[in-house]
């Protein structure tokens, strides 16, 4: 077993340890059962030697009819019926050829050979020798009234019989209760701390795993688990303590017989072992093929209008088939190991195990030579019979006992994958001033920012500008610390924010995205997003100060409109409303507009521009523009280009500059626009920058 594995195991028994008072009340309650179940075939033992062919025994005349069979108007009774000091009369003894009962009046000392009766005698040949005695032929009543005395000792049995099946169904019930009630609580722990472990990785984890990986690991690779702790569990539990009970009477019947079938043990351990290691390997396969057939689905519901459009529709399909094949090929290949294992192994066993106990006791028993007794036999035979019921039920459950094992190692690598620490507290809100010194920073080995250094006010408005992939995303990334720079450092309020737990920072950081996402609920609930501290006033107030109280007061039901999945049934101005006044609720220190009024049509825009004003106020607010129309009020504005800080300033400044703000600034508005604003006269209004539009 590979040392990953025997991790999985360990934490997998960890998990099992959260609901351990049920996992051992389950398998007290499937002891009970087992115990229960085993039980039957002594009793049919005891049933068969001590009452059935018991009437072989030797049997002495009697005064006393109790428990005494009465033929010829004299009692007999069984030798081991007579209480000690009880007086014995004349033995006799009743044997059995063919399907007829004989009474003979006389002792026997040769009761075992070969019988044969003629001429009113019995013969018994028992090799060299053969004995000759007397004998009268029962009739059927003759017989029942040696029986007769049998009956409550029987029915005695047969009650017990009775009992101990109650005891065994409600043992069942409980322990199948038990095991599943307490694998559900597993899983729900397991699945509760993937996903908590989740909201702590970085976030530079998600941008080289799809969504729908993560999603799979999280559903399909914890229910697999939940197959383990149920159907495995059971199984296997139900097993090991079967063979355990099945042995345990084996011995106690006979210890030979329980020798001979030892070898059932290790056939079944090396089985296991081999088996795992071609079926670790497809399940691997199959479980990471599943996770792409995941991704492929998410990705294609999230582009469907992508793929309609430029008509993928052909190509996606394909794509798909070819996973879902390849799929469909590893899963055969474990249904052919399946079938070609596991029902050929126990057949084999069961045949192997009956031939040679049949071989080495059977025919001595039934030669007359007697190595163990008929009821014996038949117990052991019947023991041995129910051992393979559990042995079938651990096999057929290899499948998804691997299934299981490989889904908790890919869900436990992921559990692995190193989290940001969460630490408990707050921080009072700080006054948001912000500087970057010397800042460089590269996400894989490029530099995408080169000693950018800057500083931003508390109540300052910034504004970054410039060309795609100039940096200004990666300034918010940095801010936020999604990520951490190689060079320089930033402070807020002077302290370094490295030394700031990352919870604490963003509690007073507020975002609007240009694509905003919004999650399902209604809008007041998209806006305090469940927090308990936003009360249900400052979200109506924070919407009607962004003015999206004029833009959804049409809605049916006003701010407790229902919104689906990334509020599809929603413009995307009143998209951007809401996620703007979701910012503001929040009463943010730092304010980080990345293109917010981008997709926003001209009128909402102004009723933006209009409360921002009121807004900025007291708050460091930061705005990634490309209509620069938007950014004329900043009181500092710096253009990025390849990572770089090449111009800063505010609007008139920059202008008056007549370098790539201004030239970007003409672009957008045209030619015309230069006739009321200063500029550089020496600078061609008209030449675009070297590196092209902006």
């Amino acid at each position: 077993m590979s040392p990953l594995t025997q991790s999985t195991g360990k934490r997998l028994l960890h998990y099992a340890f959260t609901a351990k008072k049920t996992f051992i009340s389950a398998l007290i309650l499937l002891s009970i059962g087992v115990a229960a179940e085993l039980a039957g075939p002594f009793i049919a033992k005891n049933m068969i030697d001590n009452h059935m062919l018991a009437i072989e025994k030797p049997y002495y005349q009697t005064s006393s009819s109790e428990e005494a069979a009465e033929y010829n108007n004299n009692f007999y009774k069984r030798a081991d019926r007579f209480e000690p000091g009880e007086s014995k009369g004349q033995e006799i003894r009743l044997l059995q050829e063919g399907r007829s009962f004989y009474f003979i009046n006389q002792a026997v000392n040769q009761p075992e050979g070969e019988r044969s009766y003629s001429n009113g005698e019995l013969h018994i040949v028992r090799g060299d020798t053969e004995v000759v005695y007397p004998a009268v032929k029962l009739s059927a009543n003759e017989l029942f009234s040696f029986y007769k005395p049998e009956l409550p000792g029987i029915y005695q049995l047969v009650g017990l019989y009775a009992l101990f099946l109650v005891i065994s169904i409600f043992a069942e019930f409980g322990k199948t209760y038990w095991l599943q009630s307490s694998a559900n609580q597993v899983i729900r722990k397991l699945r509760t701390d993937v996903y908590a472990h989740i909201q702590r990785l970085p976030v530079y984890f998600f941008d080289n795993l799809p969504a729908g990986k993560v999603v799979s690991r999280v559903t399909n690779d914890t229910e697999a688990i939940k197959d383990l702790f149920i159907a495995v569990l059971s199984n296997f539990s139900t097993g090991i303590i079967n063979l355990i009970g099945v042995y345990i009477a084996l011995f106690l019947l006979d210890l030979r017989l329980g020798l001979v079938s030892l070898f059932i043990i290790p056939i079944l351990v090396v089985w296991i072992v081999l088996y795992r290691k071609i079926a670790t390997k497809y399940n691997t396969i199959i479980r990471s093929r599943l996770s792409e057939i995941n991704a492929i689905i998410n990705e294609s519901i999230q582009g469907m209008s992508i793929i309609r459009i430029f008509r993928r529709q052909t190509q996606r399909r394909e794509e798909f088939e070819n996973l879902n094949d390849d799929y469909l090929k590893y899963q055969n290949k474990m249904l052919n190991l399946n079938a070609f294992t596991s029902h050929n192994l126990v057949n084999s066993l069961r045949s192997m195990s009956f031939v040679l106990v049949l071989f080495y006791f059977g025919f001595g028993s039934l030669g007359g030579t007697t190595f163990v007794s008929l009821g014996v036999l038949y117990a052991f035979v019947d023991v041995l019979g129910r051992m393979f019921h559990p042995i079938t039920g651990m096999v057929n459950q290899l499948a998804n006992l691997d299934s299981s094992m490989v889904s908790a190692g890919r869900l436990f690598t992921l559990m692995d994958e190193p989290g940001e620490p969460v630490t408990d507290g707050s921080m009072p809100r700080y006054k948001g001033n912000v500087v970057f010194k010397n800042v460089s920073f590269a996400y894989k080995k490029d530099f995408v920012l080169r000693d950018i250094s800057f500083e931003a006010r508390s109540g300052q408005t910034v504004a970054l500008v410039g060309h795609t992939g100039s940096g200004k995303s990666s300034i918010i990334n940095l801010l936020f610390r999604f990520y951490d720079p190689q060079q320089g450092s930033i402070t807020i309020d002077g302290q370094e924010v490295k030394a700031i737990p990352k919870q604490w920072l963003r509690s007073h950081m507020g975002i609007v995205l240009q694509d905003p996402y919004l999650f399902t609920g209604t809008i007041a609930s998209n806006v305090s997003l469940g927090d308990e501290r936003i009360s249900r006033e400052r979200v109506e107030r924070a919407l009607c100060e962004v003015g999206a109280d004029k833009l959804l007061s049409h809605l049916p039901l006003g701010f407790d409109e229902p919104v689906v999945e990334k509020g599809s049934t929603l413009s995307a101005g009143q998209r951007q409303l809401i996620s703007f006044a979701r910012a503001l609720s929040f009463d943010p220190a730092i304010l980080i507009l990345d293109e917010a009024t981008s997709n926003i049509d001209t009128e909402t825009e102004s009723l933006i521009q209009e409360a921002l004003e009121v807004l900025k106020k007291g708050r460091t607010t930061f705005i990634i523009a490309h209509r620069l129309s938007t950014i004329r009020s900043a009181d500092q504005i710096l253009v990025l280009h390849h990572g770089e800080i090449v111009e800063r300033g505010n609007h008139d400044e920059l202008m008056a500059l007549g370098g790539r703000y201004f030239r970007m600034y003409q672009l957008q508005l045209g030619a015309g626009a230069a006739i009321s604003e200063p500029h550089n006269q020496s600078v061609n209004i008209l030449q675009p920058s070297p590196e092209g539009t902006f």
